[in-house]
């Protein structure tokens, strides 16, 4: 099955990142597929069967699994922890089973049903990191499955709040009359119609570096992907299995960039003050956009990774 070794876009996203944070001939993951439904899931694997804890990471609708491998996944091996990168179905490598139907709620189900495979194999403390809409999946799975140690999150936004539905979409348009037009989702007739997400979203705010969001915009694999109405309204109205007010299963911590131009903290803090107190912490990244090319937030983002999961592994989770 083809990898990402036959795709560019990913090599010239690397080439506006500090060098510490390239994937070379020597240092990358391994490739992997994982068989969900009848898709083919890609997984990108830095593999340390003897590590403390496994982390999966989660992209949003704009990224893919291999772009959080550059700055998530090798910094997080080097630090010794077993790391599996995802690439949901519709995006990166990810081959989509044609008769399964793409909804939010069937990425939700596999990093679920992922988690739980995992644990099947080897018992031991699991940690999510999920970047822009990615760290609003990982809460769901996990309220879902309710087998995790603690979640990372670059972002949590509850679309279902009007606000961050208003602030996060392309214009007004889409965010007041998108949201109730989707009913077209339901149709057999137009639920599959697809259509670019930089159409409905702020996906020119993705990087804060011109160049880069130009490959960026144009990899179908990530930000220049579309997606069917269908998968849109599940996403703009999806229903945790447990709402933020009763989440106890695990502590949170938001890494927020602090020139996020998409996605300021004051969208997810929504979110964050309905969970238990105490439940959640945050760091804010200097300098980094949404998804973060720039230092000393990469290195922040690491840093804050490692010392959570550390903790939370002398400590004990909340569960």
């Amino acid at each position: 099955m083809e990898g990402y070794q036959s795709q560019a876009a990913w090599k010239e996203i690397q080439t506006f990142l500090p060098e510490k944070f390239h994937l070379t001939t020597t240092f990358q993951p391994e490739e992997k597929w994982w068989d969900w439904r009848g898709h083919k899931v890609h997984i990108d694997h830095f593999s340390n069967q003897s590590a403390s804890a496994l982390v999966i990471l989660l992209h949003g609708v704009g990224t893919n699994g291999r772009q959080l491998s550059m700055i998530a996944g090798g910094p997080l091996f080097r630090h010794g922890f077993d790391v599996m990168a995802l690439d949901l179905p519709g995006y990166g490598m990810t081959q989509v089973n044609p008769d399964e139907t793409l909804t939010y709620d069937a990425w939700v189900e596999l990093v679920s049903d992922f988690i739980s495979a995992q644990r099947e194999m080897h018992e031991r403390p699991i940690f999510l990191y999920g970047l822009s809409a990615g760290g609003m999946l990982a809460y769901h799975a996990a309220a879902l499955n309710g087998q995790v140690e603690g979640i990372i999150g670059m972002t949590f936004l509850d679309q279902r709040n009007s606000m961050v539905r208003r602030k996060t979409a392309r214009n007004t348009f889409i965010s007041v009359a998108g949201s109730p037009l989707l009913w077209l989702a339901d149709n057999p007739l137009t639920g599959g119609v697809k259509m670019p997400l930089k159409w409905v979203s702020k996906m020119n705010k993705l990087v804060n570096n011109d160049e880069a969001l130009d490959v960026f915009l144009d990899d179908k694999t990530s930000a220049g992907n579309w997606v069917s109405t269908r998968f849109l309204h599940s996403y703009l109205t999806y229903q945790p299995a447990i709402e933020p007010e009763d989440f106890r299963i695990c502590p949170i911590l938001l890494t927020q960039p602090a020139e996020d131009h998409w996605t300021p903290i004051t969208l997810s803090e929504p979110f964050l003050e309905k969970l238990p107190e105490n439940g959640w912490s945050s760091v804010m990244l200097e300098n980094a956009g949404h998804y973060p090319l720039e230092m000393p937030g990469l290195q922040q983002l690491e840093d804050s990774m490692v010392a959570f999961i550390n903790h939370q592994l002398a400590t004990g989770s909340n569960r």
